[in-house]
């Protein structure tokens, strides 16, 4: 090969690198960008119940004032309104010094009382066996003598040898020994028996009654740290550091905030639609860039006579951020709660509604021409009720158009997208299933002779 070809293919093939990179940036028009990957969903239309918007108020799960069961002067308070607290951590620490002393007293008493029973429950030692013996030997011996010489004192008594004060001076010796060698036998036959059972059962009573007294002052202590009945936040202190507390008195306030509960009043006239279990959408005005979802966790059967409306609570998973509640006591929140009969509607993933700006949206994909790839449109909406992970939406949309769920944070009205991933369809849920075989048995119940 000469010199020149082996020098010109360089040159064609770095000329054909320049061509084809001329020809995609003229493809796409000076100064685009590529489309953005975007995952999308399709718009389904179902038969789903209709509902409204309610206003509500977050109220905690728990609350709890915390007060004292004892009397005592705070010795510490380490707490300060706000703070996260687990349950079990000292909220306030009373002085303890006084009781503690007694605490230990009794503790001491408990072990000498302890110590008294294992010394009955064990019985007699071998030793003190052995030396009861040989005191019953020595005694029977000594009996023994003692009996030989009043026989001997008898004969000579019998012959005028001696006395009647003399023999009677051996008599006393011979009962004396007698009675001391029985008393000998009793006590052996005590130590081989050991204790009774009623000194056992006493020593027992006393174990009881100063192990309960010493148990007492152990609560007594305990209650003089006032701890967190669960994990919270502190919304109020009731005390200070140095400050005399009266027993029952509050100490501080704790809101469980790991869950809350969204208050709302619903008229009569809809609170047949609402059951405890159904999933709602909750939004919250001070959150804007947040759509929650809640459980209905309670429809209270007792009505405002006054404006005949029904207390409903809905349960929403709060976040947690560095001890920093999102959704704190006291938002104003809005609920969509189902109100009426189902009705065929429009239902995007939650996923694909932007929030944070002045109008709820959602970009909805136009279809590329020729050489023009896809590119995205704000849709304005209106969100309703929850069908589980779709929720009801109302704006200029139409059953099979694709609207962006993964991607739609950064895009902008006409930017161009190319769709990575169609998300398949979610099947309807238990509820609305369940809620038109419930339908459909109604209908069927009104006219019997359908089918004839």
């Amino acid at each position: 090969m000469s010199y020149s070809s082996q020098f010109s293919r360089p040159l064609l093939l770095a000329a054909s690198l320049v061509l084809l990179t001329t020809g995609f940036i003229s493809a796409q028009g000076p100064g685009q960008r590529p489309p953005s990957p975007v995952v999308v969903a399709e718009v389904v239309k179902r038969p789903v119940i209709t509902g409204q918007t309610f206003i509500g108020t977050v109220t905690p799960v728990k609350t709890a004032s915390v007060g004292s069961a004892v009397d005592g002067r705070i010795a510490d308070f380490p707490v300060n309104e706000g703070d996260f607290v687990e349950k079990g951590q000292p909220l306030a620490q009373l002085l303890t010094a006084t009781i503690t002393l007694e605490h230990e007293a009794a503790v001491h008493e408990l072990s000498l009382r302890e110590e008294e029973l294992k010394e009955l429950e064990n019985g007699s030692r071998p030793e003190e066996v052995r030396r009861a013996q040989a005191a019953m030997a020595a005694a029977k011996a000594s009996r023994e003598y003692h009996q030989k010489k009043r026989d001997r004192a008898d004969e000579l008594y019998a012959r005028n040898a001696i006395n009647n004060d003399e023999l009677q001076l051996v008599v006393a010796e011979q009962i004396q020994a007698e009675q001391e060698y029985l008393q000998a036998v009793e006590a052996y036959e005590l130590i081989v028996a050991g204790p009774r059972q009623e000194q056992i059962a006493q020593a027992r009573a006393q174990v009881a009654i100063r192990r309960a007294i010493a148990n007492r002052l152990a609560d007594q202590i305990e209650k003089h740290t006032i701890r967190a009945p669960f994990d919270g936040f502190i919304s109020a202190e009731h005390t200070e550091l140095g400050q005399w507390v009266n027993r029952g008195e509050l100490v501080a306030d704790v809101l469980a905030l790991g869950e809350v509960d969204i208050e709302s009043y619903v008229p009569e006239q809809y609170i047949t639609y609402i059951h405890k279990g159904q999933q709602v959408s909750v939004e919250i005005p001070a959150l804007p860039d947040q759509l929650f979802t809640g459980i209905v966790e309670v429809v209270i059967p007792q009505a405002d006579t006054r404006s005949r409306t029904f207390p409903v609570k809905i349960r929403v998973t709060n976040q947690i951020n560095d001890n920093e509640p999102l959704i704190k006591s006291g938002m104003m929140a809005r609920v969509y709660l189902p109100t009426g009969n189902r009705q065929e509607t429009l239902l995007v993933p939650k996923d694909a509604v932007v929030l944070g700006g002045p109008q709820k949206m959602v970009y909805a994909i136009t279809p590329g021409e020729k050489d023009k790839p896809a590119s995205v449109r704000p849709v304005p909406v209106q969100i309703g009720v929850a069908d589980g992970t779709l929720l009801q939406v109302s704006g200029e949309l139409n059953p099979g158009d694709q609207v962006v769920v993964r991607g739609n944070e950064r895009l902008r009205p006409g930017q161009p997208v190319a769709v990575s991933e169609v998300l398949p369809t979610p099947s309807a849920s238990s509820e609305g299933a369940t809620s038109a075989n419930s339908a459909a048995e109604e209908l069927n119940a009104e006219q019997p002779n359908a089918g004839q």
